[in-house]
């Protein structure tokens, strides 16, 4: 698992060697590493004697460790340039980067344009002009010339620490910011780095150890990410004598006369995700359809056999189907089952959700379910707000309704009520398909009905997280995003990279579950 820090706490894991004096070997660490990366992706695409580096070098320690890189690089047999974004940098590596041979030019407003397409035209530019510590983004000069860098595309773009005018801990931009290819991090990865819209301007991340991380593991992280280890050790998997009832019996209130394809395909993603029975309720014209694609699934009219988990909402049309939706709700309250709550079941919500309910939004949707809820305010939420501020709203989402938020984007954000966060992002753009959020909602509902027992009991792979109960839900919804995100990459990567369709993305389910799960049973101890 990929843990991810703000900006404070690794600026406190970083305080103790600052106070014993050894914060030039935190610059020097940081910079060696940060020179290595681009020396390494320099020589995958040129030699490195003669490529040209321009370091961009703000005032503070994120300037000095982008031109400390710089003297390094100089040292290699590369053409270096400092363009000085302040009056005074870090002297120490400045003094270094013009003992390296490096060519010094200050950055002014008269300058800016002229600096920029100079930069441009060389091999890579390094981003050092804002550090964790900067509130808001670029000013002046510096903001004209990294305008006109994001509209020239330099060839190669590394960023140092983080891509200057991203938000440390939220991935909020401050335009203008220049769109980096890699972005060289330090003793941790910041949870900016893995939210949108900053995950979107940051390109690789890589982590260069610097001698803090011990220190970094007493934290709690900020935001979490699962890796393909923990997924396997997540996923439910059955026993010699399981039997369909003991995998999981999934209850499904989706689709309508109109929109019968999103519970065709809830329905279908489900039983392709390992769970032991699907029940469907809704219209005839749709269970047909149904059944016609999933005959495994049962249809039921009104009067469901036993479920471990519900899900509820998608495609959800008509007031028939919508008190079918309310019906279930209800009953999974009273019952204390775990529900997939999305699109259209979103506005049946109770006054206090259990953290077991996992609400699945898109942008749009959780702009509206947030203006609904009377604890909001007077200032309305928009869709543009969610997308500049994804990890805000979907931690204030889930601390109003008391449920686990999902928050659907390229980069998927899940937020318990208690504010632990987990990020996923393994998809594709060509997810953006109509029905690919059913098929979302039918993975994480079938994961819901196999793993409810064990994290309730806190006794199985999630309980090893050492989260609480309430908080492992959020766990298993990123297990379900990331096997849908790394379902679509999967079926796009078998039509050459190209598009795909929702039931594409639901084919290749199996494939990426049976691969996760052989990977953990290879190694695991």
């Amino acid at each position: 698992m990929i843990s991810a820090f703000t900006g404070q706490q690794i600026r406190d894991a970083e305080q103790p060697l600052l106070d014993s004096g050894e914060g030039a070997v935190l610059m020097q660490r940081a910079a060696y590493g940060l020179a290595q990366t681009v020396a390494r992706e320099v020589k995958s695409r040129r030699k490195l004697a003669g490529a040209s580096v321009t370091v961009l070098a703000g005032k503070g320690n994120n300037g000095g460790d982008g031109l400390f890189a710089a003297a390094l690089l100089a040292r290699r047999g590369m053409r270096t340039t400092a363009v000085l974004a302040a009056a005074e940098v870090h002297p120490e590596a400045l003094a270094a980067f013009e003992a390296a041979g490096g060519r010094v030019v200050q950055l002014e407003a008269s300058n800016a344009e002229e600096l920029a397409v100079l930069s441009a035209g060389g091999d890579v530019v390094i981003d050092a002009l804002l550090g964790t510590g900067a509130r808001g983004g670029l000013r002046e000069a510096s903001a004209e010339l990294v305008a006109s860098l994001q509209e020239l595309r330099p060839p190669l773009v590394i960023a140092c620490d983080l891509p200057s005018g991203v938000d440390a801990n939220s991935g909020e931009v401050h335009w203008p910011v220049l769109d980096a290819d890699v972005t060289v991090t330090f003793g941790g990865i910041k949870a900016g780095l893995l939210a949108d819209p900053g995950e979107g301007c940051a390109g690789r991340v890589e982590l260069v150890p610097i001698g803090i991380e011990q220190s970094l593991k007493s934290n709690s992280p900020e935001l979490r990410r699962l890796t393909a280890s923990a997924l396997g050790a997540l996923l439910p998997s059955p026993g010699r004598r399981a039997q369909k009832y003991s995998r999981g019996v999934l209850g499904v209130v989706a689709g309508s006369a109109r929109f019968a394809g999103a519970a065709t395909l809830c329905v279908h993603a489900a039983a392709l995700s390992g769970v032991g029975m699907v029940r469907y309720l809704g219209p005839q014209s749709a269970a047909q359809l149904v059944l016609a694609r999933t005959p495994e699934a049962l249809w039921e009219t009104d009067h469901p056999g036993r479920v471990q988990a519900w899900l509820l909402g998608s495609g959800v049309d008509g007031e028939e189907q919508l008190q079918r939706a309310r019906e279930a709700g209800a009953s999974a309250l009273a019952q204390e089952l775990p529900v997939v709550v999305d699109a259209g079941a979103l506005s049946l919500l109770p006054d206090r959700c259990p953290a077991h309910w996992i609400l699945t939004p898109h942008a749009g949707e959780l702009a509206m379910l947030l203006n609904s809820l009377p604890t909001t305010g007077e200032v309305k939420v928009t869709r543009d707000d969610v997308e500049s501020r994804p990890l805000h709203f979907v931690r204030q989402a889930a601390e109003q309704t008391g449920a686990t938020v999902l928050l659907k984007g390229a980069t998927t954000l899940v937020s318990s009520p208690s504010g632990v966060l987990f990020s996923q992002s393994e998809g594709t753009a060509w997810m953006a398909t109509a029905g690919s959020g059913d098929v979302l909602a039918g993975v994480l509902g079938s994961l819901l009905a196999q793993a409810a027992e064990s994290i309730r009991d806190d006794d199985g792979a999630y309980a090893s997280l050492g989260l609480e109960p309430a908080d492992s839900w959020a766990a298993l919804a990123a297990v379900a995003a990331s096997v849908h995100g790394r379902a679509g990459s999967l079926a796009s990567a078998d039509f050459e990279g190209g598009p795909l369709t929702a039931s594409a993305i639901a084919a290749a389910l199996p494939r990426v579950i049976g691969s996760l799960s052989a990977e953990y049973d290879r190694t695991r101890p």
